[in-house]
């Protein structure tokens, strides 16, 4: 009977390592804002606090129009309550942000010193909360709600020429913002490993402004409004038990473009 158990295990966790890898390498990313994390609390089950410090490497498509991929590094400290079945948290955290081709020119009058918007660490603040309902031992089914904010603006200058005079204009993007909801289907393996995979849908946008009117340049005028170009995606992830009340979480999401990260939490 164990033996027919951990074969059925040993052909879910392949399943699904095999899904994570199809899913992977078909698309391309996804929410800011740090790991969703496994559906089911990594505090104690009678009730508890759990804190993370965690990575995220993470890629999205905007569009206006054109589409322009946003790429970021994201570390932040997170804290959570939580008992079995939920948990509420919070994440304060730091953030760099570029933009692919944002000072591309469109006209041969209009050149520009570089192409992409680049500019360094931004805070940001991420609420969420998770509930989770198990159908025994082995499996259950989570959901989750997760936003951020981006506290402070990110700009960044560049310098060109416009008919031969030259200029130099400064992007400004504020009010940065997503919000993200998802299911997770989650088994728990042997050694209480927790593997993870499910669905998720979101939406972020971001206002876009010059100091000036550019000819030529993508954002040449007045403010933009622009929003991610995908609405659903997919996640999948372990968490995996350390020593003493410490956890490894690694985790992937995707729609648009490809992201990824790691946490490491403890429970108290």
């Amino acid at each position: 009977m164990t033996s027919k158990k951990g074969g059925i295990l040993t052909k879910l966790i392949k399943t699904i390592l095999a899904s994570v890898f199809i899913l992977f390498a078909l698309n391309g990313t996804a929410a800011a804002g740090g790991l969703f994390g496994p559906p089911q609390s990594v505090s104690k089950e009678s009730g508890g606090l759990n804190t993370a410090i965690g990575y995220n490497y993470h890629e999205d498509k905007y569009e206006n129009g054109t589409d322009h991929v946003f790429q970021q590094n994201q570390v932040y400290s997170h804290l959570g309550y939580g008992a079995r079945n939920w948990e509420i948290y919070g994440r304060i955290g730091v953030a760099d942000l570029k933009i692919s081709d944002a000072f591309r020119s469109t006209q041969a009058s209009t050149a520009t010193s570089k192409n992409d918007f680049d500019d360094n660490w931004r805070f940001i603040g991420t609420l969420g909360a998770k509930g989770f309902y198990p159908f025994n031992k082995t499996f259950g089914l989570g959901a989750f709600v997760q936003g951020s904010y981006y506290f402070s603006d990110f700009k960044d200058p560049v310098s060109g020429t416009r008919n031969g005079t030259p200029f130099t204009v400064e992007l400004k993007v504020k009010d940065l913002w997503d919000v993200n909801f998802g299911l997770g289907f989650q088994a728990t393996v042997p050694n209480n490993i927790r593997v993870y995979i499910g669905p998720y849908i979101y939406y972020s946008e971001t206002k876009i402004s010059p100091s000036a009117n550019i000819p030529g340049l993508d954002f040449s005028a007045g403010e933009v409004r622009i929003q991610n170009k995908t609405a659903a995606g997919g996640f999948a992830g372990i968490d995996i038990p350390l020593l003493r009340g410490f956890h490894l979480n690694i985790e992937g999401q995707f729609s648009e473009r490809f992201s990824a990260g790691a946490a490491i939490s403890f429970s108290y």
